[in-house]
């Protein structure tokens, strides 16, 4: 009697192997058969990991090597960095002069005559005449800097390093006079302004707090060569002319050279305001006076000013 042949146990189907696999793969590689726990998966994927790993540090590593130090990013020519215009050092400008220097450039009474010495204090024609305001904002702007003296403006960066205040206690002339460190395209635009009010306030009417009206005109100022660029006017500001165009200021009965400054009804006032740049350093003043105004105290504040801060800036340069 025939028995039949024993019961083979089904034999375990291979893995499907991809395409163009010739042997099989490892069991790390296999997914994890049924009923595997957890942790014998972590311990299959602990391989893979520490492959990850070490494929990240050479990367780094290589990237070092590569680039020297990692911080400097990749080796050639990198461009610099961009900077402020107001930081960037310039070897066109000099110094800003110290204070000291500054007080070195200002022009003193024994500079304009016997009958000059410091100041005593403000003329009252500066708040009786000067203190008022015009419509049209150019001429607005030109009371504004007889009386406060702020020619380049009222900022920190164009406050004057120096100053100086002399009165002609013969004459009644008070003369103010100040140096200011500023960038000299600054500076020439003030001045290039300056030259055009001759036609833009060469005539205007002026009021005080007090509605009172002014007749105000300005011409320009022949100045001594001195100094990189300059510029001066002359202000007058008296009472309203008449409408028949007689100019009060030419009645030959008065003689302003007897008019000390401090009574100024009826008076006619002659301020004449000048600036001189010097580089990136200008002077400015303004010469103002009742009476007949002194040429030759304008004229030698120009002159003698200009070649002082020339030095004070020559000086400044030599010692950085």
């Amino acid at each position: 009697m025939q028995h039949a042949p024993a019961a083979r146990p089904s034999p375990t189907p291979a893995p499907h192997l991809p395409r163009g696999t010739t042997r099989p793969l490892p069991a790390s590689a296999l997914p994890p058969p049924p009923g595997t726990t957890t942790a014998s998966h972590r311990t299959a994927t602990r391989p893979l990991l520490a492959a990850a790993i070490a494929a990240v540090l050479a990367l780094a590593a290589s990237a070092c090597v590569g680039g020297g130090r990692g911080a400097e990013g990749p080796v050639g020519p990198v461009p610099p960095t961009a900077q402020s215009p107001a930081v960037l050092p310039s070897a066109e400008l000099p110094p800003v002069l110290t204070r000291g220097q500054a007080r070195a450039a200002l022009v003193g009474a024994d500079d304009l005559g016997e009958t000059w010495e410091p100041t005593r204090g403000a003329a009252t024609w500066r708040d009786e005449l000067l203190k008022a305001t015009a419509e049209r904002p150019d001429c607005r702007r030109l009371l504004d800097i007889l009386y406060t003296e702020e020619l380049f403006g009222t900022g920190a960066a164009a406050a004057p390093r120096a100053t100086a205040a002399l009165d002609d206690v013969g004459g009644g002339a008070q003369l103010h006079y100040r140096v200011t460190s500023y960038r000299a395209a600054d500076l020439d635009r003030t001045l290039a302004w300056l030259g055009t009010l001759p036609d833009t306030c060469g005539r205007f009417e002026a009021r005080d707090a007090h509605g009172t009206a002014r007749d105000v005109r300005v011409t320009g100022l022949t100045l001594p060569e001195a100094g990189d660029a300059r510029r001066g006017l002359r202000v007058t500001v008296g009472d309203t002319a008449p409408d028949d165009g007689e100019d009060p200021r030419a009645d030959p009965r008065a003689d302003p050279r007897t008019d000390t400054g401090t009574d100024t009804a009826g008076g006619v006032l002659t301020v004449d305001l000048v600036a001189v740049r010097v580089g990136d350093d200008a002077i400015s003043l303004t010469n103002g006076t009742l009476g007949t105004p002194a040429d030759d105290a304008t004229r030698i504040s120009v002159e003698v000013g200009a070649d002082r801060l020339t030095e004070a800036r020559r000086q400044g340069r030599a010692q950085v």
